[in-house]
C-alpha cells in the first residue's frame, strides 16, 4: 500500500513530528508515497501540462533540431526508443521526453570548461515554454529541499544536513510523453528500473501505467491522486542510508490513451561524495562523487550514444 502524507503537517507545523515518522516507514516500506499539501501552485502545474502538449505535438522536423543527443550533457529531446531504462532486457522504451537542468548561460565558466552535465539547455521555439519550465524546475527544486529536511530529521541529522548538498546540483526535469499501446508482444512505455538521485517527484496526469514492484515481486498500480505527487527514493538516497531507505524498481505500462507525466530528480551537487552516513551500520557501497554514479547509469540506460558522452 502506497501511503498519503500531507506536507503541510510538517511545513506548518502542525504535526512535524508525526510527518517525519510516516515519512521514515513509507520510505524504508514501499520506497514510494503520494505527497499533497506541498504548495505547488496547481495553475503551475497545468501549464506545464500544456505546454507539455504543445511541445510533443510539433513537427518531429522541429524536435530534432534539440536532440538530446546534439550535446553530452543530457538536454533535450529523447526520441521514442532512444532508452532502454531495463537495462537487463534491452527492450526499447516508447516514450519521448524533453529534459533541462540547471539553467546556466554558455558564458558561465563550468558551461566554457566542459563540466560534465554543465551545458546550457536546448529550447523549442514556443511561446512561454522556457518561462514555464523553468518556473515549474524552482519550484519542484525547493520542494524537493524542504522535503529532505524532514528526511535528515528521520534519520537523526540536523534539520538542514542535506540544504548544502543542492546549491549547485544535477538536478533534471523531464516531461514525458507516453503514446497509445499498438498492443506489440513485449511492448513498455518505461522499462523496470529504480532512479538513480536522491528524490523523485513525479506530477501525473491521471492515466494509469505506473507501477511499482512490491517486496514479493508483484506489480502493484500506483494510484493518482489530483494535484498530488508521486515521491520515490532514489540509489543516491539508499546508499548514503545504506539500505535503510529503499529505492524500489518501477515501470510504466503502454497506457490506453497518451500519457503525459513530469519528473523532477532532486540530485546533489556533482562533487558531493556519496558514502553511508555515520550511524548506519558497515557500508554496503564504495564512495562514488555523485556526478559519476549519474553518469554510469546513464550510460546503461541510452541505446544511442550523445554527442561526446561516454555511450
Amino acid at each position: 500500500m502506497i501511503p498519503v502524507l500531507d506536507f503541510k503537517r510538517f511545513s506548518g507545523g502542525t504535526d512535524r513530528a508525526g510527518f517525519v515518522a510516516d515519512l521514515g516507514t513509507a520510505a524504508r516500506g514501499p520506497g514510494f508515497f503520494l505527497l499533497t499539501g506541498h504548495g505547488i501552485d496547481p495553475d503551475l502545474q497545468a501549464r506545464v501540462l500544456e505546454q507539455a502538449d504543445a511541445f510533443f505535438s510539433l513537427p518531429m522536423a522541429q524536435k530534432q533540431k534539440i536532440s538530446i543527443l546534439n550535446t553530452p550533457h543530457y538536454r533535450g529531446w529523447a526520441h521514442d526508443g532512444l532508452e532502454s531504462l531495463d537495462e537487463t532486457s534491452g527492450v526499447k522504451d516508447r516514450k519521448e521526453s524533453f529534459n533541462i537542468g540547471l539553467d546556466l548561460p554558455a558564458d558561465d565558466p563550468r558551461v566554457l570548461a566542459g563540466a560534465p552535465f554543465r551545458g546550457v539547455n536546448q529550447w523549442p521555439d514556443l511561446p512561454g515554454f522556457r518561462e514555464t519550465m523553468l518556473a515549474y524546475y524552482d519550484a519542484a527544486l525547493d520542494l524537493g529541499v524542504r522535503l529532505s529536511r524532514a528526511i535528515a530529521l528521520d534519520l537523526g541529522l540536523p534539520e538542514d544536513h542535506f540544504d548544502d548538498l543542492f546549491h549547485d546540483p544535477l538536478a533534471a526535469l523531464r516531461v514525458l510523453h507516453y503514446p497509445p499501446a499498438t498492443g506489440a508482444l513485449g511492448e513498455i512505455g518505461a522499462g523496470a528500473h529504480s532512479d538513480y538521485g536522491v528524490i523523485t517527484l513525479l506530477m501525473t496526469d491521471g492515466e494509469p501505467g505506473l507501477q511499482v514492484r512490491t517486496r514479493g515481486g508483484d506489480w502493484m498500480d500506483v494510484p493518482h491522486v489530483a494535484g498530488a505527487y508521486v515521491v520515490n527514493i532514489g540509489d543516491c538516497l539508499m546508499r548514503w542510508t545504506n539500505d535503510i531507505y529503499v529505492s524500489t524498481p518501477h515501470r510504466v505500462l503502454p497506457p490506453r490513451r497518451q500519457r503525459r507525466s513530469v519528473a523532477m530528480f532532486v540530485e546533489a551537487n556533482p562533487d558531493v561524495v556519496v558514502a553511508a552516513l555515520p550511524g548506519t551500520g558497515v557500508p554496503k557501497y564504495p564512495p562514488i562523487r555523485a556526478a559519476d554514479y549519474l553518469q554510469s547509469r546513464l550510460d546503461a540506460t541510452y541505446n544511442e550514444p550523445v554527442k561526446g558522452g561516454a555511450v
